[in-house]
């Protein structure tokens, strides 16, 4: 059974940093990723890897702020964010490609992330 685990949110001031993990079991997937939703839009890519090359691919709103990375040995794929701000609150979901699929395929429950004073 495929299962994928975030962690790491949380309420941070603005211009914090915070670091989002998200453990995978039960599979290998060709690429992973980060994607965050807020009420009333829909949900977005803010970062992928792929499994082998390692590359990643940035929505131009987080570019130079946040940074994803895996770590293929414990099949985990981290987010890394610095220079948080408030439009960057949001539930962010972690995502998984299954092997020729072209689509993200396996998500997790979400992790919520706030940035306020």
């Amino acid at each position: 059974q495929v299962q994928l685990k975030e962690s790491g949110g949380g309420l941070v001031q603005p211009g914090g940093s915070l670091r989002l993990s998200c453990a995978v079991s039960g599979a290998l997937f060709s690429a992973m990723a980060w994607y965050r939703q807020t009420p009333g839009n829909e949900r977005e890519l803010v970062a992928s890897i792929t499994r082998l090359s390692s590359t990643t691919n940035y929505a131009d709103s987080v570019k130079g702020r946040f940074t994803i990375s895996r770590d293929n040995a414990k099949n985990t794929v981290y987010l890394q964010m610095n220079s948080l701000k408030p439009e960057d609150t949001a539930l962010y979901y972690c995502a998984a490609r299954s092997v020729g699929r072209n689509e993200f395929n396996h998500w997790g429950q979400g992790t919520q992330v706030t940035v306020s004073s």
